[in-house]
């Protein structure tokens, strides 16, 4: 196959298919955590490790690992991810001990922080400039459905087979995500600039790029004080039902994936401006979601809200990395994507951490407010970011 024959639209779908998988691997250990701590004998405390050391490892291993494959061709990269997505949950899904099953969940981890850096840069660079932040997003659709769509899924073949067999699903999400990068993925992608650990220094000597990770570990943490415990409140604070609770899940994902293709849309022109935007947006929806917290159905309109609301800034917060980092730091723009996604990571933790601290001291319907804190720091980080944007231009 010739690569002028190769759409763009075909690539990223191949990205979307790998992205799927990555998403789906991040949260699975939560849907079979009982079951993993009934194998191993442990507690729930050690089961939890699973996904903290994950997190931990998207979060360091994407900028420490995008020095170090500079030099490698980026097609080659996102083949040698997948595969090395595949032998982590291999080693999970075959490990004898909880030590083991660990190793397994690091490996899968840094391969996830590498491929979320590399094809953020590999999507913008297939699509015409005016329809990058479109192109991230179709990206990372793969990435946030795969959070309410793939993990139940795979929640549910643990349960109704073993635990193992739900890392069995990620392998072969894996291997058809190779398969996709290696057959849809073009041979001619632009060259990543060498990078070295001097980058770091220069990345952190520009403000701009500071604020833009700080924002970006806000607005995408916004949501997590409260999706972290959101099968909790549909339940005992909305009055759901378990299974309408799954079902509640999978039309939220579907709200997610809407959001996330219509802020690729608006972000493609003027990201900074359609950030504000959708930062106060998803501000008020938290804020309905705390007003209807005890009512039924008007709690699950505010929900539906939130998930169109939560992710439509993840597009224009990575487009608008790479468009700033382009400009100040031309020679670190995948080093400075892998910081990006570093601090997407860093949002999950605040946040989660937050709504955990409220939910533990039975204060759950504050939630919302924790979010809604977190989004107003971002909105005045922003304004400060497009005056230092305006000043420059003068």
């Amino acid at each position: 196959m010739q690569n002028t024959k190769i759409s763009s639209t075909w690539t990223l779908a191949a990205l979307a298919i790998s992205a799927f998988a990555i998403g789906s691997a991040e949260f699975i250990s939560v849907g079979i955590m009982p079951l993993i701590i009934k194998s191993f004998n442990i507690t729930i405390a050690q089961a939890g490790l699973t996904v903290s050391l994950y997190a931990m490892g998207v979060m360091l291993g994407a900028p420490i690992l995008t020095t170090l494959t500079t030099r490698i061709d980026r097609k080659k990269l996102l083949i040698g991810i997948m595969v090395s997505f595949i032998i982590g949950n291999t080693v999970s899904a075959f490990a004898p001990t909880f030590v083991i099953l660990l190793l397994g969940r690091i490996i899968t981890a840094l391969s996830h922080g590498l491929f979320m850096t590399i094809a953020s840069v590999v999507a913008a660079d297939v699509v015409a400039p005016n329809k990058r932040a479109s192109a991230i997003a179709i990206m990372f659709t793969g990435l946030t459905v795969a959070t309410v769509t793939g993990v139940p899924l795979g929640t549910y073949i643990g349960q109704a087979l073993n635990w193992r067999s739900s890392f069995i699903f990620l392998i072969l999400l894996g291997i058809v995500g190779m398969i996709g990068s290696f057959i849809l993925v073009p041979n001619n992608l632009s060259k990543a600039t060498p990078s070295n650990l001097k980058g770091f220094v220069r990345i952190m000597k520009q403000p701009k790029l500071i604020l833009i990770i700080l924002i970006t570990a806000l607005g995408y943490g916004a949501t997590y004080p409260v999706y972290t415990y959101i099968s909790t409140i549909l339940n005992q604070q909305m009055g759901w039902s378990d299974g309408a609770i799954v079902i509640i899940l999978i039309v939220y994902g579907l709200a997610v994936a809407i959001g996330n293709t219509m802020g690729g849309r608006l972000a493609n022109v003027k990201p900074l401006n359609a950030l504000l935007k959708m930062f106060i947006g998803l501000a008020a929806t938290l804020f309905l979601v705390w007003v209807t917290l005890n009512t039924h159905y008007f709690g699950l309109v505010a929900v539906m809200l939130m998930g169109l609301f939560a992710f439509m800034n993840v597009p224009g917060l990575q487009l608008y990395m790479l468009q700033l980092a382009e400009e100040l730091t031309p020679s670190e723009v995948n080093l400075a994507s892998s910081l990006n996604i570093s601090a997407f990571n860093i949002g999950i933790i605040i946040g989660s951490t937050m709504g955990g601290f409220a939910a533990s001291n039975n204060m759950i319907a504050i939630t919302p407010w924790l979010g809604i804190a977190m989004l107003l720091l971002g909105v005045i980080l922003i304004f400060y970011l497009m005056r230092s944007v305006s000043a420059q231009k003068r």
